[in-house]
């Protein structure tokens, strides 16, 4: 089976979405599933914003979109939408670079008003790269992952709840992809 990577917009290493992607990836490995992570503030800033397609780092993180069948995208929200760090890191993709994968999309805003940015405001962006096929998302609130010491989060049993049915999901598709004729 091909891998999924998990494209991270977190901003800091104590970020809340850390918790989320963690615990995904943990399921996953667990189940025997490669997981791979491009995240996108440890790329070159000046790569990045100048979009050089040169640049090893920038190469390494698209070969892993380009090499794996699942992608998981994941980044908080500000201001009813994505972050810019995502659009730019996005903007990178080539047009159909998310033809044939799962995607699975997840956010992590401050309160549920911007729940429905998941559908208006990524969905139409990942379509024009190509994605058509997308496993339920999930949307979580910031208060659903409390911080502990050493960097560990604990999750809210709902949010656990929602993240296993779409990690589910998306095996389940890798599965029934990895067998189809």
């Amino acid at each position: 089976m091909k891998d999924i990577v998990i494209i991270s917009a977190s901003s800091s290493p104590n970020s809340r979405l850390n918790g989320i992607i963690r615990f995904i990836r943990e399921k996953w490995t667990k189940e025997g599933i490669n997981v791979c992570q491009v995240n996108i503030t440890d790329l070159p800033s000046d790569a990045l914003m100048k979009s050089d397609f040169n640049n090893e780092e920038i190469k390494e993180a698209l070969n892993k979109i380009e090499n794996s069948i699942g992608v998981v995208i994941a980044g908080p929200v500000y201001k009813a939408s994505y972050s810019g760090v995502l659009k730019t890191f996005l903007d990178l993709i080539p047009e159909k670079g998310l033809k044939n994968k799962v995607i699975f999309p997840i956010f992590i805003g401050g309160t549920i008003a911007h729940f429905l940015s998941l559908e208006y405001a990524l969905k139409p962006v990942l379509t024009v790269l190509g994605g058509n096929h997308f496993i339920t998302g999930v949307y979580a609130i910031d208060d659903w992952v409390k911080r502990e010491y050493s960097n560990e989060f604990t999750l809210s049993i709902e949010l656990e709840e929602r993240l296993n049915k779409s990690a589910e999901e998306l095996s389940e598709e890798l599965i029934w992809l990895a067998v189809r004729p």
